[in-house]
């Protein structure tokens, strides 16, 4: 089956596979925007534990897919994988250690004899949700604007700044796209809290934060998606695989794959209709849903418009001829056929992380079950 399609076709179906766990990983990060508001949604102790063991539910979901998405980038398109991993490694080694310090800190926050207390692994926790969300944004900001590296014949990459991938930082259409998935787990955070958390305190003060979180979600949002339509991209001549700037190329990909724009607006309809809603009527716990699957239709998108239609899905702007392409990119022919057939696995995963979900929200959590809960996050 697989092994009769062309290695081109191979190639775009390894880029909507890792689109979809990208796009799935943004969602699950309801979790870190969750641990931003430990405070602000719980005002006492009690209140806060219940929070943490409404994220520790679904922290390992967020943690597998992360790993899962890093193994099949690497195991699909492995130049990406060596060179921004070789290259920006002072970016993916701060995402690392945010991941490391979530792990442990939901292991050991409730720990009998916790000789740091409970506080500092809550700070953990923060630390992971703040810059854990900002950093993989801007990271992948990158997609659209590049990055300082250069590629040569034998396929080994350089850096070209001493600053290891952290110069991303001064383009601000990565960091608005950074604060963008930042604010928008923390409206999603809110969202999950309403669905899962049996509290009326919690519940109001999950709503307060969906404006408070909403508004500058819906700034940075706008921003980065329009700048995203009018500027210049990296476009890759189909016969010689020379790389070019082309004026307006994300509008120009938008418009040349319609359902990719349909997809997209109806993610950004999603969102925009779970937040609402729930904000604005009374008891609405729904909203995580829509929001949710709005997320995933609106990032999944995003990541077709950065690879597919002849364009750069990791430009360079040290060396215009070094912009990396599905087609560069790319595992052997043999590698990706082989992939393609672990890859009819995915239904079977996703079936099972839905079981596993209902199973875990068959009841809400609430205080009676925190007092008598023998074992706690």
């Amino acid at each position: 089956m697989f092994e009769n399609l062309s290695h081109l076709a191979l190639q775009q179906y390894w880029w909507i596979i890792d689109s979809l766990l990208g796009s799935l990983l943004v969602f699950l990060m309801f979790v870190q925007g969750g641990q931003t508001l430990i405070y602000r949604i719980g005002k006492s102790e009690l209140e806060r534990t219940m929070v943490v063991n409404a994220l520790g539910r679904k922290w390992e979901f967020t943690f597998t897919t992360l790993v899962t998405f890093g193994g099949a980038m690497f195991a699909s398109f492995p130049l990406f994988y060596s060179t921004s991993f070789g290259g920006a490694y002072w970016v993916w080694m701060a995402i690392l250690f945010c991941f490391i310090i979530q792990a442990v800190a939901y292991e050991f926050r409730s720990k009998p004899n916790n000789v740091w207390g409970a506080k500092t692994f809550e700070a953990f926790l923060f630390i992971n949700g703040l810059l854990g969300t900002i950093l993989i944004g801007t990271a992948v900001g990158t997609f659209f604007n590049g990055a300082e590296f250069t590629v040569n014949d034998f396929n080994q990459s350089k850096w070209a700044t001493p600053y290891g991938g952290l110069e991303a930082v001064l383009n601000f259409h990565n960091v608005a796209l950074g604060l963008t998935v930042f604010f928008l787990a923390r409206v999603l955070g809110s969202l999950y809290f309403m669905n899962s958390i049996e509290s009326d305190q919690i519940f109001a003060r999950s709503k307060k934060q969906l404006l408070v979180s909403g508004i500058p979600f819906l700034v940075f949002f706008l921003f980065f998606a329009v700048r995203l339509l009018i500027m210049d991209g990296f476009a890759v001549d189909a016969q010689t695989s020379i790389v070019s700037m082309e004026s307006f190329k994300y509008l120009h990909n938008l418009i040349a794959m319609p359902v990719v724009a349909v997809l997209f607006l109806a993610g950004v309809v999603g969102v925009l209709f779970g937040l609402v809603k729930s904000y604005l009527l009374e008891k609405y716990t729904k909203g995580i849903w829509f929001a949710g699957g709005g997320t995933v239709l609106v990032v999944f998108s995003l990541f077709l418009l950065a690879g597919l239609n002849n364009t750069s899905f990791y430009p360079s702007l040290a060396d215009l001829q070094s912009s990396l392409t599905i087609q560069n990119a790319s595992s052997s022919h043999y590698t990706l056929t082989a992939m393609s057939y672990v890859s009819l696995m995915v239904p079977v995963v996703i079936a099972y992380i839905v079981w596993a979900w209902r199973a875990m929200n068959s009841k809400k959590i609430d205080a009676q079950e925190i007092s008598s809960e023998d074992h706690l996050y």
